[in-house]
């Protein structure tokens, strides 16, 4: 009997639409390996499997029944899953997103690993980034997030900017009421907002393969303006691409996708991930090389 046929064993997966390129399960597996686990990460696509959000009951119903750990939770369901949970953390309950959700004796633990990995990524790629005024582009499940995460680092105050905008309203109430009156406002005025900020991040899906293209004209950026990305395949988005080419200082999503993956391969496993570990694998996983291959 080989070393990992005696190993404890552990299943676990995603749900989310469109992810077939995602590096979550590459990630979890070969941190479960590296600590002696046999880790099973599975893909449910529900743009693969032809369904919406609406069968997240279904679908949780069914990973309890097959013996899943948990999941990791994305695009478009972290919000929608909220409801289905027994129980949250004070993060989860909070942001009103669910990133990552335990399966633990019939009870479903909703968790969000996103902020907390979006803060730890920015503090290690633009430690000294003025953060004065920034301009947010989305308020959904991962925005609502990487908002929180901001606003904890420091900034000042945090512009939000989203196609719907109820949904911007909503956050930016939601992070004045923990935060404080005037930390945070639904933007109005992007093109302005945009020209007074220090910083501008991206929690849209646009940049993925699927949404190809810049959330905000690229005209509108400069030098001085530093530009985050939350969306991480393709590494190089087109606005991280277009911002790098001015001259501006940029931060990929590599470091919120390790560091939330980090924080899930925690409350799945109980073991301490080597986060620096992961973070090698993720940079040879996204290497021009390894892509070719």
């Amino acid at each position: 009997m080989t070393r990992r046929d005696s190993a404890p064993s552990i299943l676990v997966g995603l749900i989310g639409s469109g992810i077939q390129a995602s590096l979550s399960p590459a990630m979890h597996e070969l941190e479960g390996a590296e600590q002696g686990l046999r880790l099973v990460y599975r893909l449910i696509d529900l743009e693969r499997l032809g369904l919406g959000p609406e069968t997240l009951e279904d679908l949780l119903t069914a990973a309890e029944r097959m013996g899943f750990a948990g999941l990791n939770i994305t695009y478009p369901c972290k919000q929608a899953v909220v409801p289905l949970l027994h129980t949250l953390s004070p993060d989860a309950e909070a942001l009103g997103a669910v990133n990552t959700v335990v399966l633990r004796d019939g009870v479903r633990i909703g968790h969000n690993t996103d902020c907390t990995g979006f803060a730890e990524g920015l503090r290690r790629g633009l430690p000294d980034a003025l953060r004065n005024r920034i301009v947010q582009l989305g308020a959904g499940g991962a925005g609502a997030a990487v908002a929180h995460a901001l606003l904890s680092e420091g900034v000042g105050h945090l512009a939000i900017a989203d196609s719907d905008a109820p949904r911007a309203t909503a956050l930016a109430e939601a992070l004045r009421a923990r935060f404080g009156v005037g930390r945070a406002t639904a933007c109005n005025d992007l093109a302005g907002e945009v020209q007074a900020a220090d910083g501008l991040v991206n929690c849209t899906p646009v940049g993925m393969a699927k949404f190809p293209g810049t959330p905000l004209p690229v005209a509108w950026l400069r030098p001085a303006l530093w530009v985050a990305d939350i969306v991480y395949f393709p590494f190089e988005t087109a606005l991280l691409r277009a911002a790098q080419e001015l001259g501006c200082r940029t931060l990929d999503g590599g470091g919120m996708a390790v560091f939330q993956a980090a924080g899930a391969f925690r409350l799945f496993t109980g073991l301490e991930p080597d986060a620096g570990r992961m973070l090698r694998h993720f940079a040879r996983m996204v290497s021009p090389d390894h892509l070719r291959a």
